[in-house]
């Protein structure tokens, strides 16, 4: 056989093999639910809501004694700290992309639900958290937290949307969270949270 006919298969698996590989998945896809897997957001999904797009890095239960979780609650005034008998904090945090060329409003609807419709609206620190999710604004072709923000640069890299929710809604798991966007409330994704 000549050495021609035995070098020709393989860029032919090669190009088979890129062809294959370009048709998995659509760019043009529009995702609005999504299960959260993984460390820092690996494997997370990308939702779609509205014209931007939001990301779960992480979401967990947070403990007020150890030094990480104190600084997420910062910026909470005395009232605003206690929990009721029953109540945990639990923490969501969120990376929301612009990739369009005019700065476009945030979602500052995100609520989290469990098995039996027990929902959850975020409670917001004051502006001495630098940790905190506040919709807003969000820059054009930027994401939220802004890049090279403390919140960006911190072990999450997300926004922390702040919960304080009922301790039986961890037996009523999954956890779901609902975004809406702030234009168009017919438009809205949910993503399946880890806890």
């Amino acid at each position: 056989m000549s050495s021609h006919l035995r070098k020709s298969p393989l860029p032919i698996l090669a190009l088979l093999a890129a062809l294959a590989l370009g048709a998995c998945g659509d760019s043009h896809t529009k995702v609005t639910t999504g299960t959260y897997a993984g460390e820092s957001g690996a494997n997370a999904p990308y939702l779609n809501v509205g014209p931007l797009v939001y990301e779960v890095q992480l979401s967990r239960q947070l403990n007020p004694s150890d030094a990480e979780d104190a600084s997420y609650l910062q910026g909470l005034s005395p009232a605003e700290r206690r929990l009721a008998p029953g109540q945990e904090w639990f923490g969501v945090f969120l990376q929301v992309y612009n990739n369009n060329p005019q700065e476009l409003q945030a979602s500052s609807s995100l609520t989290v639900t469990d098995t039996q419709d027990n929902s959850y609206t975020p409670v917001v620190p004051g502006v001495t958290n630098p940790f905190a999710y506040r919709g807003g604004l969000v820059p054009a072709e930027s994401r939220l937290p802004l890049p090279d923000s403390v919140a960006s640069l911190g072990p999450t890299q997300g926004a922390l949307l702040l919960y304080k929710i009922q301790v039986i809604s961890l037996d009523n798991r999954p956890l779901e969270l609902k975004i809406v966007d702030p234009t168009d409330a017919a438009q809205s994704a949910f993503a399946e949270l880890d806890v």
